[in-house]
């Protein structure tokens, strides 16, 4: 018996392995306490590097944020030490523009916030919590104090009501008159990354398209059996079984030669979970996970082989080609300084005159996975967005290059779509993919008997 618990043992260990190999043998997931470590690095680089230029860019001489436990702002959630899944009853953060140009960095709360954040209350010499922010405003005199409110953005307003309450109730009158929006501050902070995470992004989104990848193979797909909701639920499994999270639920979906019109988004909505992938069916995933803070989202297409061919039908390639001329059309027209709305509208204009079909909802991507920043479009908006659209590209900032090219396939007699969703940077050089994209069709093979 215990050597038949220990073959059992290892031949577990073995299918393990095997299958976190596919993934990790591209990258290495870090274990929890060095992501920690990391994270809270970043924070501190973030703090010295990035929220100095913003600050100074924007003339803000104080930024107070303020959560409560289970009720943060979203901003507040980027600021925690990696050990903080939460804010701790009230908790203020301060960081105040020196004379010199550099940034303090306070925590007004019961404990101590990481290594970031100087204490700057002791409960037991000032037992209201409210008043020890005003002494801290009163050693810095600033002629601007930034709050998290935002018509535009969310991630930007998470300033509930009952905190500015308190703060406006407490905060001398002299000072009441200089809160203002922190707006671009937050938006900044949120959109743009620094190098390190730029460079982590990388892998962060080579392992995303890893497990698209074996999603999309034999070893998770037998046609004829397989349905899309199989496929979505093995990719929730597969993100746990590395420990990784996803911001979204994934979908999968199905267009082939039999099938209805689809018109965007309608087979995600209606799809019941119950369709069988059948050889010549062409597949279609949007998937996203979140690691080390930072979020992908990603989709893909993939074909399933007929028995006896060997690559997809040469109208589908041609179909994605198409998708692919959209998209350098597309991040060709980035430049720093242009709105959202008018990237949108030129690259509509020279993607019709080239006779494609296009649709384009781009979103910055990063802390979030619907991200602050420029909103390029949505799917039902593509005469422009106001607001988020009319905001100007920045660089170092991330973005998911989304849309989608509709074409008419004359062997189906029906139009479909090839949407595409693909991770870049835009920075001094243009528009470049943190992991490459998609120009062929991944191939899904009969299950080998």
């Amino acid at each position: 018996m215990r050597f038949f618990n220990w073959v059992y043992f290892l031949f577990f260990m073995i299918l393990t392995f095997c299958a976190n190999s596919w993934a990790t043998n591209t990258v290495d997931i870090l274990p929890m306490r060095d992501r920690a470590d990391f994270l809270d690095n970043i924070l501190a680089k973030r703090v010295e590097l990035l929220l100095p230029k913003l600050m100074n860019e924007h003339k803000l001489d104080m930024w107070v944020i303020i959560g409560r436990e289970y009720n943060e702002d979203p901003v507040l959630k980027t600021l925690l030490p990696a050990t903080w899944l939460s804010a701790r009853r009230t908790t203020i953060l301060v960081f105040a523009r020196k004379s010199d140009g550099s940034i303090g960095a306070h925590a007004i709360a019961p404990y101590n916030v990481g290594h970031v954040f100087e204490k700057a209350w002791d409960k037991a010499k000032q037992p209201n919590q409210w008043l020890a922010l005003n002494e801290l405003i009163e050693s810095y005199r600033p002629n601007s104090i930034g709050i998290n409110q935002s018509s535009h953005w969310a991630h930007a307003d998470g300033l509930v009501a009952t905190d500015k309450e308190s703060l406006l109730s407490h905060l001398p009158e002299k000072y009441k008159t200089k809160v203002v929006s922190a707006e671009p501050v937050v938006i900044g902070w949120l959109e743009q990354r620094i190098p390190e995470e730029i460079a982590i992004y990388k892998d962060i989104v080579k392992l995303a398209h890893s497990i698209i990848a074996e999603a999309f193979s034999s070893r998770v797909i037998t046609p004829g059996q397989t349905t899309t909701d199989d496929v979505v639920w093995w990719l929730r499994e597969r993100i746990v079984e590395l420990k990784l999270q996803t911001w979204f639920h994934p979908t999968v979906s199905i267009q082939r030669s039999d099938n209805v019109n689809v018109k965007h988004n309608s087979s995600l909505a209606n799809d019941d979970g119950k369709q069988i992938i059948l050889p010549g069916d062409l597949l279609h995933v949007d998937f996203g996970i979140t690691y080390l803070r930072l979020n992908t989202d990603t989709q893909q297409h993939a074909y399933v082989l007929k028995p006896g061919e060997t690559e997809a039908p040469h109208y589908l390639q041609k179909a994605l080609l198409f998708g692919n001329q959209l998209q350098d059309i597309f991040t060709g027209h980035f430049s720093e300084g242009l709105t959202g709305n008018q990237v949108l509208a030129r690259s509509r204009q020279q993607a019709i005159s080239q006779g494609l079909q296009p649709t384009i909802y781009t979103h910055p991507l990063g802390y979030h996975g619907h991200g602050a920043g420029t909103t390029l479009g949505m799917w039902d908006s593509q005469e422009g967005v106001p607001g988020d659209g009319d905001y100007p590209l920045h660089v170092n900032t991330a973005y998911a290059i989304e849309l989608n090219n509709a074409i008419f396939i004359e062997e189906w007699k029906k139009e479909i779509r090839i949407m595409l969703e693909e991770d870049a940077i835009f920075d001094k050089s243009g528009v470049w993919y943190l992991n490459g994209r998609q120009t062929e069709l991944l191939l899904i093979k009969p299950r080998a008997s």
